[in-house]
C-alpha cells in the first residue's frame, strides 16, 4: 500500500513555501484585527483608543448590616458604588470599575471572600461584567469610554439605579447597517429625550463572551427618582430594537446608593 504524499519540508524541518508563521501557497494572509475602540474620523482618519473601562456589579443576600460593607468597601479604596436593594429587606448590590480587568480577580475577589462579605449569599443571577465600547461616531473617546459612565455611576445626585442585561435576537444581525442604525437612532432618541430632561442618565456596556448568559450587553440607568428609570423602560418596549429584535432582558436589579467611591 502506498503512503500518501507528506507536506514538502526544507531542510530546518518546517513545511517548504515561506517563512515561519507564513500560511501555505494560494491561502490569503491573516491579518489581526484591530481592537482599538473607534470614534468619528479626523482628516479622514478615524480616532482611535485602544484603552476601556471594565464594570462589574455583584448582589447579596444575607447582609445584615450594609454599614460593615461599605466600611469595607472604604477601607480597601475600590472604586464604585454600594446599593440597599429595593425588592430584598437583606439585600445588597456593588458596582466596581476598572481599566484593568485583572483588579476584579487580583484585588475584590480576596476582599469579598472576607467578612462581611463572606457570610452573605452571591446573587448570581444579577452578576453583570461589561465593558464600556464605542459606536464610531463619537468625537471624545475619553469622555465616552471613562468619564462620563464613571461620573454617571457615582453621581451623588442620582441614587437610584437599574441594572439589566440583554441578548439581540438574530434578527437584528441580519438586518443591513443602515436599517440597524435607524432602529438604534429611535432607540437613542428615546434615551436623549429623558436625558435632556434630567430624568435617567444610562451606562451602555458591552459584555459578549463575558456574561455566564451569552447575553450581548449590560444597561445602567441612573436617575433623581425611580419613576423615570421605570416609565424609560416602558417607552423602550414600544420600540422596534425592544419589540421585534431582542431575545431576552433582565434580570433586573433595582437599588438605591447608601455609598459612593468619590470621582
Amino acid at each position: 500500500m502506498s503512503q500518501a504524499p507528506s507536506h514538502p519540508t526544507s531542510s530546518s524541518g518546517r513545511p517548504a513555501g515561506g517563512p515561519p508563521g507564513s500560511t501555505p501557497r494560494g491561502r490569503p494572509q491573516a491579518e489581526p484585527p484591530d481592537l482599538s475602540e473607534r470614534g468619528a474620523p479626523v482628516d479622514g482618519e478615524p480616532r482611535k483608543l485602544d484603552r476601556r473601562l471594565f464594570m462589574q456589579l455583584l448582589a447579596f443576600g444575607d447582609c445584615v448590616d450594609s454599614a460593615e460593607a461599605i466600611a469595607a468597601l472604604k477601607a480597601s479604596g475600590v472604586k464604585g458604588a454600594l446599593y440597599e436593594d429595593a425588592n430584598d429587606p437583606n439585600g445588597i448590590a456593588i458596582v466596581t470599575l476598572s481599566e484593568d480587568p485583572n483588579f476584579f480577580v487580583d484585588t475584590l475577589r480576596p476582599m469579598l471572600k472576607s467578612d462581611p462579605f463572606a457570610s452573605m449569599t452571591l446573587k448570581d443571577e444579577y452578576t453583570m461584567l461589561g465593558r464600556t465600547y464605542t459606536i464610531g461616531y463619537e468625537t471624545d473617546l475619553e469622555e465616552t469610554l471613562f468619564t462620563r459612565p464613571t461620573r454617571n455611576v457615582l453621581n451623588p445626585d442620582c441614587p437610584w439605579a437599574v441594572w439589566y442585561p440583554l441578548r439581540r435576537a438574530g434578527s437584528f444581525e441580519q438586518l443591513d447597517q443602515n436599517e440597524q442604525r435607524a432602529i438604534l437612532g429611535e432607540h437613542g432618541m428615546i434615551g436623549m429625550s429623558f436625558g435632556a430632561g434630567g430624568f435617567a442618565a444610562d451606562i451602555r456596556l458591552a459584555c459578549h463572551g463575558l456574561d455566564k448568559n451569552d447575553n450581548d450587553f449590560v444597561i445602567g440607568l441612573i436617575g433623581k427618582e425611580l419613576y423615570p428609570l421605570s416609565a424609560l423602560v416602558q417607552t423602550m418596549r414600544k420600540t422596534k430594537q425592544t419589540s421585534l429584535h431582542l431575545e431576552r432582558l433582565g434580570p433586573f436589579f433595582v437599588g438605591k446608593v447608601a455609598w459612593q467611591s468619590p470621582v
